[in-house]
């Protein structure tokens, strides 16, 4: 976060009685708990214009201001965190994302992002998006895992993003889904905007919502489940999640956008005891971004990467 940022909301009836920095944790979910309360405690939450303990109970109706000073350059430090690369030379670097890792730092979650990580193996980024965003053209959700190019270079930054901004560039995901889908392949063309009742979450809103296209194909489908390949026109935040509950069938392990556990399982046959058990491991979503291809901005050569999900992954997709 390179500016100060300051954001208004308005509780809703269906929010109230609910804890202040409970609140901000649903409305952030990148920010730490510990920080969004340090935020409170140096008075830049005002709810009515006022200062509030972390512990106040809001009220429906009730108006919040949050400020979120910036983020300064001295947090974005290299660290030495392992990480896997698929290719890289003096222009990019292609990284194959593990889960639980965000991409770049933000307020509460400073260090331990594949920027850190990244500044101390390649020793510097592309200025572009500097200073706690260098060298990132496109990201992933903290759990989401797989491939991700980074620029090194300003003129590699600049022709990547081009490439995004014409479509040229092809990113293919896999995603486990809930329940069997009908349709050997299709679009879902539903635009996507904040949740007005649950502001830290994305859903498909026709009034205010942005135009979002996600194309899909089934690979298999069976036992309640269905491994499914997908391809975005847009690139919304949380698109695919938000796309695939929308159409009925939620990606396996999804927090946020999910089906609960149990009823999952009411499509899985009793009988699939380790496949349940399997299931129940998934604590966060199985969605995988498992191809990407580009262009060699120095080059103009036409590169594709391929990365196979995670383990568990492999081992419920195995089950179909």
């Amino acid at each position: 976060m390179e500016e100060e940022t300051l954001r208004m909301f308005t509780v809703s009836e269906e929010e109230a009685e609910m804890r202040l920095d409970r609140y901000l944790a649903l409305l952030f979910p990148d920010l730490s708990r510990t920080f969004l309360q340090g935020l409170i405690r140096d008075g830049n939450v005002l709810v009515g214009g006022k200062r509030i303990k972390p512990s106040h109970l809001l009220k429906g109706l009730d108006n919040l201001s949050v400020r979120i000073p910036p983020l300064k350059t001295e947090f974005c430090e290299p660290e030495a965190i392992p990480l896997e690369i698929c290719y890289e030379d003096e222009e990019i670097v292609v990284v194959d994302k593990p889960a639980q890792m965000v991409v770049h730092p933000a307020p509460g979650n400073r260090s331990g992002t594949l920027v850190n990580a990244l500044l101390h193996h390649c020793g510097k980024l592309s200025g572009i998006g500097a200073p706690v965003r260098p060298g990132i053209v496109h990201r992933l959700d903290k759990n989401t895992t797989g491939l991700l190019v980074v620029a090194k270079t300003d003129r590699a930054h600049r022709f990547l993003t081009s490439q995004i901004a014409e479509r040229s560039m092809k990113r293919i995901y896999q995603a486990l889904v809930w329940g069997e889908v009908r349709e050997g392949e299709g679009s879902i063309d539903a635009p996507v905007g904040r949740d007005r009742r649950h502001r830290e979450r994305m859903t498909v809103n026709r009034s205010q919502g942005k135009p979002a296209v996600t194309h899909f194909r089934v690979v298999q489908r069976s036992e309640g489940l269905t491994l499914i390949e997908l391809s975005l026109e847009t690139g919304r935040t949380h698109q695919i999640r938000v796309h695939m509950r929308y159409l009925g069938h939620p990606v396996v392990g999804d927090p946020e956008y999910g089906w609960p556990v149990k009823r999952g399982l009411e499509g899985i046959s009793p009988e699939k005891r380790l496949l349940q058990g399997k299931l129940k491991k998934a604590r966060t979503q199985l969605l995988h971004a498992s191809r990407l291809s580009l262009v060699h901005p120095l080059s103009g050569r036409e590169m594709t990467f391929e990365s196979p999900p995670p383990l568990l992954f492999r081992e419920i997709a195995e089950y179909l």
